[in-house]
C-alpha cells in the first residue's frame, strides 16, 4: 500500500529550480531512502513534504489525501514526523521534557486546564511524561531522562530527537541524515533502530550521505541529481547505475 505518493514535484525559488518534475511512491512499511549529492534538492523535498515549502507544481498525497501546502502542525496531526540535518532539541530543557514536547499534537488540554492545573491537565501531563520515558527506553537514552539535553552526546541528542519524534505517533518517520557525525559503532546501532521502528509499524523515510548505512538497511531508493530524480529501485540496481556513478564520482569515473 503506498503511504506518500510525490507527483511531478517541483518547487522553485526564484529562478532556481531546487526540486524539478519528482515522482515516486513510499509504500507501508519500508525502509525508503533519498540520496544524492549536496545541493541536489533532498532537504527541499523534506521540507514540501513537511509542510514547511508549498510546492510549486506537482502534489504531495499522504494516505491518498493531499497535503501539499498544508502547514507543519497539521501534516505532524496526519501521522508524518521528522528529524532535522543539524539536531534541533532544547538545550536547557530536560531530555525527558524535550520528548514530552513532541506529544503535544497529541494532548488535549485545554488552556484553562493549564492555567487552574485541573485533574485532567495532571493526569495527561503523567501519561505524556510516562510515554517520553517509554520512547527513551526505545531509543536507549531513558538514563538521561533528567539530564539537559545540550549535555548529551552528539550521538544520544540524535537518538533523542528520533524519541522525540516518535512522541507524536507517526505512521512515517522522516530522518534528515541521522548517521551524519556519527562513528561506526554508532552507525550500526542507528541500523538496528530503525528496524526496530519499522518493525513497530512506522515507515522510515530517511536522506542519507554515508553509502555503507544506505546499502545495509534500504529497501527501496530514490536518487536527486540537481533536483531531478535520476535513479531509482533495490540498492544493488542503484549501486550499478551509471547516472548515479557519474553523479558522485564524475564524467571520468
Amino acid at each position: 500500500m503506498t503511504i506518500i505518493s510525490v507527483q511531478h514535484l517541483s518547487k522553485v525559488f526564484g529562478g532556481l529550480k531546487a526540486v524539478d518534475d519528482v515522482s515516486f511512491d513510499v509504500e507501508e512499511g519500508q525502509v525508503f531512502t533519498m540520496i544524492g549529492p549536496n545541493g541536489a534538492g533532498k532537504t527541499t523535498l523534506f521540507n514540501v513534504l513537511t509542510g514547511v515549502y508549498r510546492p510549486t507544481i506537482g502534489q504531495v498525497l499522504f494516505n491518498g489525501q493531499p497535503v501539499g501546502g498544508l502547514p507543519p502542525h497539521k501534516v505532524t496531526s496526519l501521522g508524518v514526523a521528522r528529524t532535522f540535518q543539524n539536531i534541533r532539541l532544547f538545550g536547557y530543557l530536560p531530555a525527558v521534557e524535550n520528548v514530552m514536547v513532541g506529544r503535544h499534537c497529541r494532548m488535549h488540554s485545554k488552556l484553562w486546564d493549564a492555567m487552574f492545573n485541573t485533574p485532567f491537565a495532571r493526569r495527561e501531563e503523567r501519561e505524556t511524561r510516562k510515554r517520553a520515558t517509554e520512547l527513551m527506553e526505545l531509543v536507549g537514552v531513558a538514563r538521561y531522562a533528567e539530564d539537559l539535553a545540550r549535555n548529551l552526546s552528539y550521538g544520544d541528542q540524535r537518538r533523542l530527537e528520533i524519541a522525540r519524534a516518535l512522541a507524536s505517533d507517526p505512521k512515517v518517520l522522516l530522518l534528515d541524515e541521522p548517521a551524519a557525525g556519527l562513528n561506526p559503532a554508532e552507525k550500526a546501532a542507528l541500523g538496528a533502530l530503525i528496524f526496530k521502528i519499522r518493525d513497530l509499524g512506522v515507515t522510515i523515510f530517511l536522506i542519507e550521505h554515508d553509502m555503507k548505512v544506505v546499502m545495509g538497511i534500504s529497501d527501496h531508493i530514490v536518487v536527486l541529481d540537481h533536483g531531478a530524480k535520476i535513479a531509482e529501485g533495490k540498492p544493488a540496481q542503484v549501486r550499478a547505475n551509471p547516472q548515479v556513478i557519474e553523479a558522485y564520482l564524475g564524467k571520468s569515473a
